[in-house]
């Protein structure tokens, strides 16, 4: 599909709706029934917050748009006929936005208990920290931990690497960057927010000029956070928002959401450590893309489990294209 980006057409409002208390902001790419699912339960668990819904369809082609504007009306549609990423197509929705604050809210997610709600009381409870977010479970309803994340540091870029993360996922020495141990059922300031449920002041948002576009997919919130906090905001997290993140489904093939992670991975390194730390960020990073791939073809040789040859298949993609995220994020979609 190709084509200009298609806007509502402008209308009369009434001064409720020309004055938001929240714009939520979305980005859809081929996610048609799991976009519904997340705007119903949108509408029907956010009962006190004045809201207005900007979402942006990224060039889908599953109907995504026509099923939206047929059941939602109400939703400031865009139509693209490009494939923007997350992060332009999400600055594209703030540049329409009208509320003091904007909630990022990822299509792949159910809102749950007046989470959206809840999560405004939060901010208005704790406004030093200029940026909050809640806690993830998935669809099972155990924990999501992805909801907030520790900024990368040599050691934890060397940990992940290794594979020390994975095998100590509960040492907060081992797994730094997830914040190891931590059920995020407790109040905390936390160096990232997830973009699958980030609430910033606008203005906040307008000061840092949204999000850094070289990142398509993965990162930007990482990189935002970053700058947020060198402005003195100090995002803040709480267990009293809950909603369900299911997690990955715009990255379809896991070897495509390999080379957006390990290329968002390179490029925070590239931005945030000092230079005599890049390079060896760097190249624990390509090491341990290198050895997973390796090891899970090795694995699936040997075990012909069908789920090692899977692994092995999508890591020795991932390794093959390695030129399109070795020197920092994959600025474009993956075929």
């Amino acid at each position: 599909m190709s084509g200009a980006d298609t806007y509502p057409a402008a209308g009369a409002v009434s001064p409720a709706e020309a004055a938001p208390q929240l714009s939520i902001l979305m980005v859809n790419w081929n996610t048609r029934d799991m976009t519904l699912a997340c705007l119903r339960s949108l509408y029907a668990e956010t009962r006190e917050t004045r809201i207005e819904v900007i979402l942006i369809d990224n060039a889908s082609h599953d109907g995504s748009a026509d099923a939206i504007a047929a059941e939602f009306p109400q939703v400031r549609l865009v139509r693209s006929g490009t494939n923007h990423g997350f992060a332009k197509a999400t600055n594209m929705a703030a540049d329409l936005a009208q509320g003091a604050l904007f909630l990022l809210l990822n299509t792949d997610t159910v809102v749950l208990d007046r989470a959206i709600d809840k999560l405004v009381a939060f901010a208005a409870a704790r406004p030093a920290a200029r940026m909050w977010g809640g806690r993830t479970v998935f669809g099972d309803r155990s924990l999501n931990k992805a909801s907030c994340f520790a900024r990368i540091t040599p050691w934890s870029a060397f940990c992940m690497a290794s594979g020390l993360a994975a095998a100590f996922k509960s040492s907060a020495l081992f797994n730094p960057e997830a914040y190891g141990g931590w059920r995020r059922d407790t109040v905390r300031e936390v160096d990232i927010v997830t973009g699958c449920l980030l609430l910033i002041e606008r203005d906040l948002w307008r000061q840092l000029k949204g999000f850094d576009e070289t990142f398509f997919m993965y990162g930007e919130e990482a990189d935002l956070c970053a700058r947020a906090r060198a402005a003195g905001a100090r995002p803040a997290i709480t267990p009293d928002t809950t909603i369900v993140h299911y997690g990955g489904a715009s990255a379809r093939q896991f070897a495509d959401r390999i080379c957006y992670v390990f290329g968002a991975r390179i490029g925070l390194i590239q931005r945030q450590f000092s230079p005599g730390w890049r390079g060896f960020g760097r190249a624990v990073t390509m090491a341990g893309a290198a050895w997973r791939a390796g090891a899970y073809g090795a694995i699936a040789r040997v075990s012909r489990n069908q789920r090692h040859v899977d692994s092995a298949r999508e890591w020795g993609e991932a390794w093959r294209r390695r030129a399109l995220w070795k020197n920092g994020p994959v600025a474009r979609a993956l075929k």
